[in-house]
């Protein structure tokens, strides 16, 4: 890993997913925010681990949060399954698609 891609994925962490905004008083609670920034980092890592061989594998947080989080959509439950209803007018169901099938085939 280069030096620059770190820093970058620290910008990341502190604009991005806002892990510097700590503006409790208490030490405890800050550390706690603090801790679910971590963790919310840590899960767009693993998004990314997921996405390998894809062009959004070295994408910026916001770029994955746009592209497969802040989808619109309807979900319909019936007793066997969940049905996911995307819009029409997303743009990246192949990626969706790709991402769902790396997640079904790692181990648990």
């Amino acid at each position: 890993m280069l030096r620059g891609d770190v820093e970058n994925r620290s910008k990341e962490l502190k604009l991005e997913i806002k892990a510097d905004r700590l503006s409790c008083h208490r030490f405890l609670a800050n550390q706690f925010r603090l801790l679910l920034h971590t963790a919310a980092y840590c899960l767009f890592w693993l998004l990314r681990r997921h996405l390998q061989g894809t062009e959004p594998a070295t994408a910026h947080v916001s770029t994955l949060r746009l592209q497969l989080l802040k989808i619109g959509g309807r979900l319909r439950e019936t007793c066997r399954r969940i049905w996911v209803h995307l819009a029409s007018g997303y743009p990246y169901p192949h990626l969706l698609a790709g991402l769902l099938q790396n997640l079904r085939a790692s181990p648990a």
